[in-house]
């Protein structure tokens, strides 16, 4: 069974004062997912599915979903503030998407099939898609919890050069699987190593080489059971005041749990190819520079789609 692209593409960029989905950044105006949907195909994905928001699902189709639709069977979800488990409606004042965890789950009607899960503006490289494909690929054991997988980048790699970021720092243990996912708050390169600002306020280094999560995630169906029952105890615990705040039910947050509960395993694949993304306008003109590059070496056709 080929597996299936789930790309979330539905965040509001507010960092990025527009919306970085469908901004060109390659050659011929590419987006930064042309790059990942193009990698996925070669790698043997079978169909993609686009969680977008409703209010730029015209402007999205235009720019990306036509194209694609060409060459791949393709699937839209809208990611939207009422699409909530049984019993729980959006709270007066929420105006944000609920968070990467609820984007999953709200393709969980979309998906019959081993999936891999991608943000729509981060550049992944070749060799994770046909790494994840492999492993979903194999038979599941019978009468285990279910066996994901994500991607690692050493965290130097995954950094901007013009602000602090966000980062869940996982936690290895010797078989290679995923232990614990520890988010990092203000984290911003220093030499070849890197620092971030502890929950006390104190900077701590780090060597630089630790394993970054990208939100490069390898899932079976299993998982939207699970999403929902995590879902439902977000939404349950937080106040309405809380949730005006908008806070996001975040996927590394529940992998971290259900590898707790030990209701599921997750193999960490690490890789040598290069990850880039935008968080900040500042980031746009070196993620061109660098995709010019690999269009130059003849990484990518330029147009990507020919």
């Amino acid at each position: 069974m080929k597996p299936t692209l789930l790309v979330l593409a539905a965040g509001m960029g507010s960092r990025y004062a527009g919306l970085k989905q469908i901004d060109g950044f390659g050659p011929s105006g590419e987006t930064i997912m042309d790059y990942s949907i193009h990698d996925a195909l070669a790698a043997g994905f079978g169909k993609v599915v686009f969680v977008i928001r409703r209010d730029f699902e015209t402007a999205f189709r235009a720019a990306i979903g036509n194209q694609v639709e060409r060459r791949v069977a393709v699937d839209y979800v809208f990611q939207e503030l009422d699409a909530l488990p049984a019993g729980f409606t959006p709270p007066a004042g929420r105006t944000k998407p609920w968070g990467t965890a609820h984007a999953i789950w709200c393709a969980r009607r979309a998906i019959a099939e081993p999936f891999v899960s991608i943000n729509a503006d981060d550049y992944y490289g070749k060799k994770p898609f046909l790494a994840v494909a492999e492993h979903l690929a194999k038979p599941a054991a019978a009468g285990g919890v279910p066996a994901y997988c994500m991607v690692g980048y050493p965290i130097r790699e995954t950094l901007s050069d013009h602000a602090a970021v966000t980062r869940a720092v996982c936690q290895v243990d010797g078989a290679g699987f995923l232990e614990a996912l520890v988010e990092r708050l203000k984290v911003e390169r220093v030499g070849t190593g890197a620092r971030y600002v502890d929950e006390g306020g104190a900077v701590q280094t780090l060597a630089g080489d630790e394993v970054a999560s990208m939100n490069f995630w390898g899932f079976t169906p299993a998982v939207f059971a699970g999403l929902e029952e995590h879902l439902s105890r977000f939404l349950a615990a937080g106040s309405k005041e809380a949730m005006g705040g908008n806070p996001e039910c975040l996927i590394p947050t529940v992998v971290g749990d259900l590898i707790r509960e030990k209701a599921a395993k997750v193999r960490v694949l690490s890789t040598s190819d290069h990850w880039f993304g935008v968080t900040h306008p500042q980031d746009k003109p070196g993620v061109m520079q660098t995709i010019r590059e690999m269009v130059d070496r003849g990484d990518y056709p330029s147009p990507i789609w020919t």
